[in-house]
This record gives structure tokens, C-alpha cells and sequence, in this order.
């Protein structure tokens, strides 16, 4: 049981209410079956993956909790790296998929997130290579 309090959405708000409700619980799953698969191209385990990616992904969430999506936002994107993305989506190409989910989540950091060297980035992320 989720412990959840009962509110009213309007009718024309129920299909974005859905689609809401689909990116935190099934599409949430996608993501980290995702991160799964390109954690057994390095050689690990399902398991030994799974067990790591709960750690981080906790830590995340305890984060997101405590201060907001900007503060807790980190990696290559917020440091400007465009020289680590690109060499993301270059050992992506093997997990199309995957490599479609970054880029894809990557522009959304761009626009909702703080992110260093946008317009580097923004290129690397146009390459179809």
C-alpha cells in the first residue's frame, strides 16, 4: 500500500496525469533495466549491477528529496564535459537503445538542468556518428 491521499484531477488533465504517473513507475523500470544492460557490455552481472545501481540510485533520490533537481544534479553534463558525452554515445552505439535514452535525457538536462558548455554539448549530442 502506497499510504497516498485521494485528489481530484480534471478530466482534460488525466492523460498528462497518466502519462506522469508512466515516467515514475514504469518508464522508472525501463530506465534502470536500460542502465542494466549497459552494465553487462563492462562485464557485470545483472545482479552485481542491479546491487550497485540501487546504491547510486538511492543516493539520487535522497538527494532529489532533500535538495532539489538542480543541486543534486551531477556528472559529465554538469560539468561541461562534452568530451565525456561524446565518448558516452561513441561505446553506446553498441546499445542503440541505451545510446537513445541518453541523448534523449541529455537534451532534457539541457533544458531544465544546469549544465556547463551547452552549446558544445548541444553538438555533440547532434552528431549522427
Amino acid at each position: 500500500m502506497l499510504g497516498g491521499n485521494a485528489f481530484l484531477v480534471r478530466k482534460k488533465d488525466k492523460a498528462l496525469y497518466h502519462a506522469w504517473g508512466t515516467f515514475l513507475s514504469p518508464l522508472l523500470l525501463a530506465h534502470l533495466v536500460t542502465a542494466e544492460q549497459v552494465a553487462r557490455a563492462t562485464g557485470m552481472t545483472t545482479k552485481i549491477a542491479r546491487n550497485r545501481m540501487l546504491r547510486i540510485a538511492a543516493q539520487t533520490l535522497a538527494n532529489y528529496a532533500a535538495l532539489g533537481a538542480t543541486r543534486s544534479f551531477s556528472g559529465p553534463l554538469v560539468r561541461g564535459d562534452a568530451e565525456i558525452v561524446g565518448e558516452h554515445l561513441q561505446v553506446l552505439k553498441k546499445i542503440p537503445e541505451a545510446r537513445e535514452a541518453y541523448i534523449a535525457l541529455a537534451r532534457s538536462a539541457l533544458r531544465h538542468l544546469p549544465v556547463r558548455n551547452r552549446e558544445k554539448i548541444e553538438r555533440v549530442l547532434e552528431r549522427k556518428i
